[in-house]
């Protein structure tokens, strides 16, 4: 097995290669860029999507352990469906969770929810996972059930940087998504926690 401090300098030689990495744009070619309307519209717009479909990346380091992983994330109303896969073995692992209700498949086919769900991830992964904030955080907005500080990019309308429950977001790249701005590059930060996000393709 991978001593822990080889697989953390692993995980931060992924950072810098997800970082020199293009995302798809999923603008059409010669299209105009979308105008982007004020902050206090964008913001509870995006907060009311119940339905979108990312496939990218994820580069995780924590303390001295790290992985990367490929993500695909389906959003339909309250239900998250997340795949996982790469670091774990072929079939990664597939969570799906519906407000506080979350079952997880491992890469062993095995079902587990609830409680031993949480602390299955949180073993593996290195931390536990914000799932109902993530699929906030993924469109570009806090959740709107937790109190957050928000830093806008004034230019764009759009988040620069957000604080919330704990966790340090930083918004460094957009993608024109139809008639939409929305995040191709983003990093969270909690404590020794860092999860570095790569957008390839959005389906709003």
């Amino acid at each position: 097995m991978m001593p822990n401090r080889l697989l953390a300098a692993a995980a931060i030689a992924v950072l810098g290669t997800l970082a020199a990495c293009r995302t798809v744009p999923t603008a059409a070619p010669g299209a105009a860029a979308p105008l982007a309307p004020p902050w206090s519209e964008r913001r509870p717009q995006l907060q009311a999507r119940e339905l979108f479909t990312l496939r990218g990346r994820v580069a995780v380091a924590t303390g001295e352990q790290g992985f990367n992983a490929s993500l695909r994330w389906t959003q339909d109303g309250r239900n998250s469906a997340v795949t996982l896969a790469g670091p774990f073995g072929m079939g990664g692992y597939e969570i799906d969770a519906d407000g506080p209700r979350l079952d997880v498949i491992t890469p062993q086919g095995e079902h587990i929810a609830s409680d031993a769900a949480r602390a299955a991830l949180s073993s593996h992964l290195g931390f536990d996972p914000p799932i109902e904030s993530l699929r906030y955080w993924v469109l570009g907005v806090p959740d709107p059930a937790q109190p957050s500080t928000e830093t806008v990019d004034q230019a764009h309308q759009r988040l620069a940087g957000l604080e919330q429950d704990g966790w340090r977001i930083n918004y460094t790249s957009y993608v024109a998504v139809g008639e939409e701005w929305l995040p191709s590059r983003l990093t969270l930060e909690r404590s020794n926690v860092r999860v570095r996000l790569l957008v390839d393709d959005w389906r709003p």
